[in-house]
């Protein structure tokens, strides 16, 4: 089970330097850990709960692996809700990423690379809200994948091509950092 603590004293160590969109992201899933009673629960939304993604690299390191979100259509990074059986933060990053694209990861421990809290529009299930996203770095062993009942599509998106599948300043970042690893 996910200790709130761990994932706070992760975050706290997470350098941000001068980055204010990173720090102000930063700050408030510090709060929500410090402030709510279930971080973790994708049942509270008010203000939001953690999610996880993962921001793979391909074998070479020359692309990024992106999902069509179906609901929100759009390009992003895989990722997705803690659930119970998740033993780590890291682990709710790598679990979603294999169900999402079923890219096989190298065995490293994922690697905090991005925080990012951003809203999810309402649906007949959800009101606004938002997700306090922790953005780990994998690297695939293959470029294969597949694609899941989620996703409209997948993709190896090219590292100069950010612009062609419109990913927000967030994921960019965190795909450089995770390429200086």
């Amino acid at each position: 089970m996910i200790q709130t603590e761990d994932v706070a004293s992760l975050i706290r160590t997470f350098g941000t330097a001068t980055d204010g969109e990173t720090q102000k992201s930063r700050e408030l899933i510090l709060a929500l850990l410090a402030y709510s009673a279930a971080p973790f629960s994708r049942d509270i939304y008010t203000p939001g709960h953690v999610t996880c993604t993962g921001a793979v690299l391909a074998p070479g390191g020359n692309a990024v692996l992106l999902v069509h979100h179906r609901r929100l259509d759009r390009w992003l990074l895989p990722g997705g809700h803690v659930e119970m059986q998740d033993a780590t933060i890291g682990d709710v990053a790598r679990r979603e990423v294999v169900e999402e694209t079923g890219a096989l990861l190298a065995g490293a421990a994922p690697l905090l690379v991005g925080v990012d809290v951003h809203p999810i529009p309402p649906n007949k299930r959800e009101p606004l809200h938002l997700h306090h996203d922790l953005i780990f770095a994998f690297r695939a062993h293959s470029e294969q994948f597949r694609v899941s009942e989620e996703s409209r599509a997948v993709a190896w998106c090219p590292l100069d091509q950010f612009s062609r599948y419109d990913l927000p300043a967030s994921i960019r970042r965190s795909v450089l950092r995770a390429l200086s690893t």
